[in-house]
């Protein structure tokens, strides 16, 4: 959500403060703009929209000066409007921002009071004001900054530029994840290190409350309490050919077929093969003494972690709980001693996740965190890091991260069970033999890309579509449901197979396909006498499982997707396949955007 660049330079910056938007791209955004400094001036271009509309007014109205910040915005407070776009000014200073500032129609109506004027319907504008007025008080930027931060409620990651200080920026963090990197003569600011890889691959991640002078020279770090602070600096080893697409028509159809490949990198990390274990990074605690396992996430994550719910408590017997971040904290928990919190979060920077993080961690909870960005604040935060190695996932709808999860979380539940003497050494040996078959099942999974393209004209004209499942595929039906109404706009849910008849039964007709994911198994049976409810009434059946399954079903259906046979601990990761490729060609039908949906943001850090 929202992406921030800022560079110290010695040569002009615009072009390359676009390029570094261009990079978050991803992040989702629905406005853009930059502001150099020049010759005592400030000199701001903003436009609504992708940035080609920016890039456009760069064109004709160029922005010169070697220090200058940029900013893709996601609209919170106030329309995706030029006025609304970042960066804001004032006489002194232009600044971005991402994430909230909670108290700022108190501030406003304050400085409102003192005579300033306001151009935007943003909660921005009032932090340039604020420091603003301690600069024209004459106060130095870095004395006006430590003045005007804690007054600010919320969440922030600020990049600042003055007017009269042409050699410097100012950037802050408080809730919100910022960067700094280092070059040849050149400082940096960003919101992720993707965002610098072409620039730099020497970076200092910014902790809680960190404030930074950034110059040519290098930068100076100060804490909350405005101490000075030295940080490490790390290598990035992000790539700029990450955010290539090579021979793939969208970033979401390449990160699809990514995944036995990245799942393969994680579950290396996971399983030790030379004595057939599954193996966790190293801990200080005892997971034999675990008496209860607490589940958070947000979206495909929280899918995600239902799964693992069905794992942990199938395999391992452990009680779990599973809550929506955003909810989590408001219906005040029970969490006994002992206990496990274990968060789910592609960017380890979402901002209900790792509020509910800080609530567990108060209450003493051991805390795991399952991430795809090492260096973030969740992962900084755990007791017990588990991470996934997708690689960066430009494709606002994720799909190789949720793949990448499950086999995090199949390689947790298989140790857990291990540790809690409820999965002996045979049993712990065939698991991880079915682990190591993932990624070949994957591929075997992708080989039916071309018959689920042909499905999609079926599919796309549809107002409502259903997903059915059952156990851990009824996780998958809801992962389903979202994938397509995240890129295609189109009506989905996802309903636990049973559930058809206490309700959504009464959408069904002609006009309503429903996608049934039901591998043979146990629970096989059922499935089909649900689906055998769905035709009587008309319903259009696309049916995915596996040879066997599609014997049994029987004809009658609409289509059908024969996936491979697998144990039940890897068939989530492989029905994901199918479901992500069906959403990804019913979106092309209808010819939306892919890669950056509608009103949609890759890493959501304001509550």
């Amino acid at each position: 959500m929202c992406g921030i660049i800022g560079i110290v330079g010695k040569e002009e910056v615009a072009d390359r403060l676009v390029d570094g938007l261009r990079r978050m791209e991803y992040r989702g955004y629905d406005s853009a703009g930059v502001c150099t400094v020049s010759d005592g001036q400030l000199i701001r271009r903003r436009a609504p929209g992708k940035l080609i509309g920016l890039v456009r007014e760069l064109a004709r109205d160029p922005a010169p000066g070697t220090t200058g910040i940029a900013h893709t915005r996601w609209a919170t407070h106030g329309a995706p409007t030029a006025a609304n776009a970042h960066p804001h000014a004032t006489k002194e200073l232009a600044l971005v921002h991402n994430g909230i500032i909670e108290n700022f129609r108190q501030l406003k109506e304050a400085l409102q009071a003192r005579g300033h004027k306001f151009e935007s319907d943003t909660d921005t504008e009032v932090v340039a004001h604020l420091i603003s007025e301690q600069v024209e008080a004459g106060k130095t930027p870095a004395e006006a900054v430590q003045a005007a931060l804690p007054q600010l409620r919320g969440a922030f990651a600020l990049a600042i530029a003055f007017r009269q200080h042409p050699d410097m920026l100012i950037g802050a963090r408080l809730g919100s994840p910022l960067v700094l990197g280092f070059g040849e003569g050149e400082t940096y600011l960003g919101s992720d290190a993707l965002a610098l890889a072409p620039l730099t691959q020497k970076i200092t991640y910014l902790e809680e409350g960190d404030w930074v002078i950034v110059t040519r020279e290098g930068a100076q770090i100060f804490d909350k309490d405005n101490q000075p602070v030295t940080r490490a600096v790390t290598t990035s080893g992000a790539s700029a050919a990450a955010i290539e697409k090579g021979n793939y028509r969208h970033f979401m159809q390449k990160e699809i077929f990514e995944q036995p490949t990245v799942v393969a990198q994680t579950l290396k990390t996971y399983i030790r093969q030379v004595d057939q274990s599954v193996a966790l990074p190293q801990f200080d605690f005892d997971l034999s003494q675990i008496s209860r396992v607490t589940i958070v996430a947000c979206g495909t994550s929280f899918y995600a972690g239902m799964v693992a719910k069905y794992w942990l408590e199938q395999f391992a017997r452990l009680p779990v709980d599973i809550d929506v971040a955003s909810e989590f904290r408001y219906r005040d928990p029970v969490l006994e001693p002992g206990g496990l919190a274990l968060f789910i979060s592609q960017s380890g920077e979402t901002a209900d996740t790792l509020a509910a993080l800080r609530h567990c961690k108060a209450a003493g909870q051991t805390i795991a965190v399952v991430v795809n960005v090492p260096t973030s604040s969740m992962a900084r935060e755990a007791d017990l890091l588990l991470p996934t190695h997708a690689g960066p996932e430009i494709g606002v709808a994720s799909t190789k991260a949720f793949t990448c999860q499950l086999a995090v979380l199949a390689a947790f539940a298989a140790n857990m069970a291990v540790k809690r003497g409820r999965m002996d050494r045979a049993e712990e040996t065939e698991i991880v033999a079915q682990l190591l078959e993932t990624p070949s099942t994957l591929n075997a999974a992708l080989n039916h890309d071309d018959e689920i393209a042909a499905i999609a004209p079926l599919i796309a004209p549809a107002r409502d579509v259903l997903y059915l499942g059952r156990g851990q595929d009824y996780p998958l039906a809801l992962e389903g449901a979202l994938k397509l109404k995240e890129i295609s706009y189109i009506h989905a849910e996802g309903y636990a197979a049973g559930e058809m008849k206490h309700g959504p039964i009464a959408l069904i007709d002609e006009a309503v396909p429903v996608i049934v994911l039901a591998p043979s198994g146990p629970l096989f049976e059922k499935t089909v006498s649900n689906m055998q409810e769905v035709r009587a009434r008309g319903g259009k059946i696309v049916l995915i499982s596996d040879r066997e399954g599609l014997d049994e079903a029987g004809e009658g259906c609409l289509a059908t997707i024969e996936m491979p046979k697998v144990h039940p601990l890897i068939a989530p990761l492989v029905y994901a396949v199918p479901v992500q490729l069906l959403a990804y060609h019913v979106a092309c039908v209808k010819g939306t955007d892919v890669d950056q949906p509608r009103n949609l943001a890759k890493s959501v850090t304001v509550e």
